[in-house]
């Protein structure tokens, strides 16, 4: 079996512009491409997984999902990243679009795209990492059986944590996730509870 690394799109993955799937405002964060590198020279899947209630809330169809797929993927092939997967949950349970306004096992922070994505790709999930923005991409990570990360940029602003939500690492980007993750077996780190007594 594969490992993977499991990303978070919005804000995350890409600059995060809300509802957005105008391919022309996709950005990729500050060092995405550094990072996603330093990880798949380490033998990691990318795939990303992201919630996409925009669908259900009737923002955008859900065939208008397929040019910002395209694009996120032309531009990591343009930094000579593979990806590997692409995984978005359409649902919400307040949205007002059918079949999609519905609740789910798989929109974040429940597990299902992760393993679902596991399954299609024969990943272990023990072996495997969640990074995200919010502490919803942290808990979805947990449940599934993975370790996972926590991109502390701002986008997190409730902090309710319970105990699928504590992330192994609190970084600042991207990289810097990458790098915890390379050294995870000899590398003192901010844990949860050290960043809390702060």
């Amino acid at each position: 079996m594969r490992k993977a690394i499991f990303i978070d799109k919005d804000g995350t993955l890409i600059r995060n512009v809300p509802y957005n799937v105008d391919p022309d405002k996709i950005q990729l964060e500050h060092f995405a491409i550094e990072g996603l590198r330093l990880l798949q020279q380490k033998g990691y899947l990318i795939v990303v997984i992201s919630n996409q209630a925009g669908v259900a809330h009737g923002y955008f169809s859900e065939d208008a999902l397929q040019p910002v797929i395209g694009t996120v993927r032309r531009l990591l092939a343009d930094g000579g990243i593979r990806l590997d997967g692409f995984y978005y949950c359409p649902h919400h349970p307040a949205g007002k679009v059918e079949p999609f306004a519905a609740s789910c096992t798989c929109r974040k922070p429940a597990p299902g795209m992760i393993i679902r994505a596991a399954i299609d790709l024969d990943i272990s999930l023990g072996e495997s990492w969640m990074i995200g923005d919010i502490l919803h991409d942290v808990e979805a990570g947990n449940r599934a059986g993975c370790q996972s990360i926590l991109i502390n940029n701002g986008n997190e602003t409730e902090w309710v944590i319970n105990p699928n939500s504590r992330p192994e690492y609190i970084v600042k980007d991207l990289l810097e996730a990458a790098t915890m993750i390379a050294n995870h077996s000899t590398t003192n780190h901010s844990t949860w509870n050290s960043y809390i007594r702060h």
